[in-house]
């Protein structure tokens, strides 16, 4: 698997990496605190973080949804994160403009699911030579990403990490299918696993997205059994209150509890896998 630097971390498999923070911007108090209490956690754990909010929900179910506080706020506020906490921050970016002004703050530019066939888009962040995490299309099989990555990869930036976040049929709900993380590793760039947007119901609260944090966990643990190399969790301190992606969010007092089985999972994986025994 080919290594990836963001920021002060390396992607690699001596530990799986963790993106994770609230799904959209809401104060520059509430990402602060986060950021802290996550890198507090992961700290303590030994587990490589990466902090993650938006500054533009661009794909909200409502039009009278919020959508975040707008590209120079957010970036401004991402930046104390950075500088303050000295802590790699990663943004989705919606169109190709906002590729090169984002990477002036950022460490890694994330593709949202929905755009990640959008050329313009792939190349423009391509260009700006930070890593790409492009998420996979709900739309879109495992064999499908080759395309895509071709798109960065010709535009000069093997940085490239892959995300799985469930696939939908429709009827307000995604399935995943495992066998997409592991056909996505052939491609030799770290396959992400997105355990939060995976439980989401999309547009099953007929004007916003519902979601199940329940089975936030399990899908976590079997992605790290199949052998992902990075978790992508999205968490709040009040999520049943938060203004975006809510049921689906993992609160923030739980977090450290679901990463200490998290880290037992992936250990005992990569037991197994570096040890041969007889039965």
């Amino acid at each position: 698997m080919k290594t990836i630097n963001v920021g002060n971390i390396k992607v690699d498999n001596s530990m799986f990496t963790l993106i994770a923070g609230p799904c959209v911007i809401e104060s520059e108090k509430q990402v602060m605190n986060v950021a802290k209490r996550m890198k507090d956690i992961t700290g303590k754990l030994g587990i490589p973080f990466i902090f993650k909010s938006s500054f533009d929900k661009a794909n909200r179910t409502s039009v009278n949804s919020y959508r975040g506080p707008g590209l120079q706020e957010g970036l401004r506020i991402l930046k104390k994160v950075k500088d303050e906490l000295e802590v790699p921050v990663v943004t989705d970016i919606h169109e190709a403009d906002q590729a090169e002004i984002a990477a002036e703050v950022v460490d890694m530019l994330q593709i949202p699911a929905f755009l990640c066939r959008q050329t313009d888009l792939l190349v423009a962040a391509a260009q700006t030579g930070l890593p790409v995490n492009i998420k996979k299309a709900q739309f879109l099989s495992a064999k499908d990403m080759e395309n895509v990555i071709t798109k960065v990869a010709e535009s000069n930036n093997d940085n490239i990490l892959l995300c799985e976040r469930g696939n939908t049929f429709g009827y307000n709900n995604l399935v995943v299918d495992m066998t997409n993380l592991i056909d996505m590793k052939k491609y030799g760039y770290p396959v992400v696993f997105d355990a939060t947007h995976s439980v989401q119901k999309p547009g099953g609260n007929l004007t916003s997205t519902g979601g199940n944090r329940e089975y936030v966990e399990p899908l976590a643990k079997a992605a790290l059994a199949v052998g992902a190399d990075v978790l992508f969790m999205e968490v709040h301190e009040d999520p049943d209150n938060a203004m975006s992606d809510g049921p689906n969010m993992v609160k923030l007092e739980e977090v450290e509890g679901m990463l200490q089985k998290l880290i037992k999972v992936y250990k005992a994986v990569r037991d197994v896998e570096q040890h041969s025994y007889s039965i």
